[in-house]
């Protein structure tokens, strides 16, 4: 997720152009158009190609697409039963994992951090992103195995960037049945209950408002139509809370929790 960061390591700024400078100290750089629809950016410091990707297609698509009108939010999404499942939470909730957990029996990843959807005659249609999703490396190990190979995120973070063939994501548009909002994680929680509650339809827009993908773009224009997004989505799409233990082995479980529930709709 996008946001301002006071201790230095990104750094964006408005030019008198209308376009966009963001930086993340010695990795890389970005241009970002007045409208969006222009990028150019460089790595420095020998950073790799699919370090430079990951962010390429998600923190830095992001002003793009909020400069062309688009509203992404903060979510891992899979595809069940040919309909789209996502998953909202901040950097660090269990998005990505649970996700691995899906595609460890069948379900295919539809995108890793950014959801664009477009509202359609009976509901919303979900995007897909590119096939690929960021674990650590022991989820990485638990739930797709010894075979996936991964490349580092960057030099700060063991996490990979991990790519998938085409039996493991979709690049379908599907349309999006239902989402799950991801409780913050509670440390030293025991215990392996697993809960699901429908949110009230406030909630459920202050959550959606909650996990846009991008918060320093802040402009009236924006946020106005943030809020009309938010609040058509929270009307036309189940919107729940999913609490559960930050357990790896408990994962399967979670999966099973939401499957049933998938199923009870």
């Amino acid at each position: 997720m996008i946001q301002a960061d006071a201790k230095g390591w990104f750094h964006h700024a408005r030019l008198q152009d209308g376009s966009t400078y963001l930086r993340w100290s010695g990795l890389f750089e970005f241009l970002i158009s007045a409208d969006g629809r222009r990028i150019a950016g460089r790595p420095v410091n020998g950073v790799t190609e699919e370090a430079f990707h990951a962010y390429l297609v998600s923190q830095v698509l992001s002003f793009a697409m909020v400069r062309q009108g688009i509203e992404p939010l903060h979510a891992t999404v899979v595809v069940v039963d040919g309909q789209a499942v996502a998953f909202l939470g901040d950097c660090g909730y269990g998005k990505s994992s649970l996700g691995a957990a899906f595609i460890q029996v069948g379900h295919p990843l539809l995108t890793d951090d950014v959801l664009v959807v477009e509202e359609r005659d009976h509901g919303f249609a979900a995007y897909p992103g590119p096939p690929r999703i960021k674990l650590f490396p022991e989820v990485a190990k638990t739930f797709l195995g010894d075979r996936v190979g991964g490349t580092p995120m960057h030099p700060q973070t063991p996490k990979l960037v991990i790519p998938l063939d085409a039996f493991l994501s979709s690049q379908a548009v599907v349309p999006l049945k239902s989402i799950y909002v991801l409780r913050r994680p509670i440390p030293g929680s025991q215990g392996n209950k697993v809960t699901i509650k429908t949110l009230s339809q406030r909630r459920a827009f202050l959550e959606l408002l909650r996990n846009t993908f991008n918060t320093v773009i802040i402009e009236g224009e924006r946020l106005e139509r943030q809020f009309k997004m938010a609040t058509v989505v929270a009307s036309k799409v189940p919107i729940k809370l999913l609490s559960y233990p930050r357990i790896l082995a408990l994962l399967p479980s979670v999966r099973e929790a939401i499957l049933s529930d998938l199923g009870r709709d």
